[in-house]
């Protein structure tokens, strides 16, 4: 029994070996240089742009996301062309988030009558959803002409009627209403003769524990901060309060060199103009969120963005609400670009494996999964 004893110890551990080097990366991994980003899915289906998707457990996976008679030929519930950006669509796959489609070219929300109307049903502008499953209920913030507007679901098909996280929200002049120094809109060299100098609004990011909804918040603009908002999730959806931090983390605090518009040089300030549209998990002791940072026009009076990254931050400590730091790497997968789909990112974990789901050309949106660098493969 002494001679087989040891011979036995090296067998199972050439049992065991395997199996722990083969458990799935984690985001804490990949933030600790020890996991990267891999292309899963070149092309799930997806409108490029954004989405947010749940796993709905057995291979089926669904994709929310703003569509319009221009990008898929969706109709209102009253059977009229929805106009660009467009209205909420529920995308499906039954082959574990690989493809998508959508079986019915129809706005999800019903208008409250015929014909639709923007003001009271978001029909044209119901943007850059994020949905999060509470388990007994569904929680979703869009945007609406930059306002984050709020409905809850019990099935995640058919939804309540809406509320504003705040009023005011979006852009507006501070003669209306003072803003404080996170609200303020600052100068932009390639921008000049803006009418409204305070920034509360969209794309927006949401997030669930415990009875307690979080909503996240692009908050001033040049620069542009990420502020977060908590309150109680079966209340009323319109009292949520600023969270403890205000605000969580800050983009670049600088455009830049001007004559520098594309590449490396300029990846630390690619979030000068906007940081907004968090998408947020737990792992361990940190939450981590994927989040759009925008640099801002080009040129001068370009009148559009050209310049977009996607970044990543993480709690400094194990609360949700206390002081966030950035990913000192950012930003990911691509070079700042005109690549407007990149930011809107959604992740998720199925099975322990981590996904996520953007852009992977100027064209295409699919999928990429935390795979180990080869040091730690075995």
């Amino acid at each position: 029994m002494r001679l087989l004893f040891p011979f036995l110890l090296i067998v199972l551990a050439a049992v065991i070996s395997p199996t722990v080097a083969q458990s799935p990366p984690t985001l804490a991994d990949w933030w600790e240089g020890r996991a990267d980003w891999v292309v899963d899915v070149p092309d799930a289906g997806l409108p490029v742009g954004e989405s947010d998707t749940l796993d709905r457990g057995g291979g089926v996976f669904w994709a929310y996301l703003h569509a319009s008679q221009q990008s898929a030929g969706v109709v209102d519930q009253c059977g009229e062309p929805v106009t660009f950006p467009g209205c909420l669509t529920l995308w499906q796959s039954a082959d574990g988030g690989q493809n998508f489609s959508l079986p019915a070219p129809v706005c999800l929300m019903s208008c409250q009558s015929c014909p639709c109307d923007d003001q009271r049903d978001h029909i044209t502008a119901q943007q850059y959803p994020r949905v999060v499953s509470a388990g007994d209920e569904y929680y979703m913030a869009y945007e609406w002409h930059a306002q984050i507007m709020l409905r809850r679901s019990a099935d995640g098909i058919t939804w309540s009627d809406w509320s504003y996280l705040l009023t005011p929200g979006g852009t507006w002049p501070s003669s209306y209403m003072p803003c404080s120094a996170t609200e303020k809109i600052g100068a932009h060299p390639n921008i000049r003769g803006q009418a409204d100098d305070c920034l509360v609004g969209a794309p927006p990011g949401v997030y669930v524990e415990g009875d307690t909804l979080y909503v996240f918040a692009a908050a001033g603009s040049a620069p542009g901060h990420m502020r977060c908002y908590k309150g109680d999730r079966h209340g009323d959806l319109g009292a949520l309060q600023p969270c403890a931090t205000d605000p969580l983390f800050s983009g670049a605090a600088e455009y830049g060199p001007l004559d520098v518009t594309e590449g490396a040089a300029i990846a630390p300030y690619f979030d000068f103009r906007y940081v907004s549209s968090a998408e947020v998990l737990r792992v361990g002791d940190h939450y981590y969120m994927a989040y759009e940072g925008v640099r801002g026009p080009d040129v001068l009076e370009r009148g559009m963005d050209t310049q977009f990254g996607l970044g990543f931050a993480r709690s400094a400590g194990a609360a949700i609400d206390g002081a966030w730091e950035k990913f000192p790497g950012n930003p990911v997968l691509m070079p700042v670009s005109f690549n407007w789909g990149i930011g809107h990112a959604d992740l998720l974990v199925v099975d322990g494996v981590t996904y996520l789901y953007t852009a992977t050309s100027q064209d295409t949106r699919g999928r990429y999964v935390l795979r180990w660098r080869s040091a730690h493969s075995t």
